[in-house]
């Protein structure tokens, strides 16, 4: 086959060629025309943008039980003994997504369509410090999240403590106790 022959075009090479659409395929442009938004079922009703909150100056509260997690930063959010408290929302009203401020600058952020949860949160600063060695954290446990509208309505701080909750005694603690008695 010389440079100048061409073979004949197979249905895949019409398109190229610049051979007109069968009828079947004229209908495609007007799917490329039309523009989709982003999808409504990933958007839960009741679930604020933090931004439309401060503008209306709707103030945030955070459930009580966030304080109390005993949750150490560097292990896996499902180590949380009590994990109703993972599906609670973060801040009431709901948002879809809030920044976490730690003291020393650290700012990371949760987020959740149909509203951020404890979990999310937790989550977002497992991401941050899953890395790191106990050595390495001067305050490893979480103490809970700060919503302080003077600093920033748009943010938590995130507050940290040296020690976690007080173990369960175990049962060689136990065994002990009842032989010294």
């Amino acid at each position: 086959m010389s440079a100048t022959e061409h073979p004949e075009l197979t249905k895949v090479d019409s398109a190229v060629a610049g051979l007109p659409l069968s009828p079947k395929d004229e209908k495609a442009p007007d799917k490329a025309e039309k523009k989709f938004h982003k999808r409504t079922s990933s958007q839960a009703e009741g679930v604020y943008n933090i931004k439309e909150l401060e503008e209306k100056q709707i103030e945030l509260t955070l459930p009580i039980e966030t304080q109390k997690t005993g949750w150490k930063l560097n292990t896996s959010p499902s180590t949380i003994e009590d994990k109703d408290i993972l599906k609670l929302h973060l801040v009431t009203p709901p948002v879809k997504k809030i920044d976490l401020k730690f003291p020393l600058g650290l700012e990371v952020t949760a987020r959740n369509m149909k509203g951020v949860t404890v979990k999310d949160a937790l989550d977002a600063i497992f991401k941050q410090f899953k890395k790191k060695a106990d050595d390495e954290l001067d305050k490893p446990y979480l103490a809970g999240f700060e919503w302080d509208k003077e600093e920033s309505w748009t943010s938590l701080i995130v507050h940290q403590t040296k020690n976690g909750p007080p173990a369960a005694p175990s049962k060689k603690s136990k065994k002990k106790a009842k032989e010294e008695a």
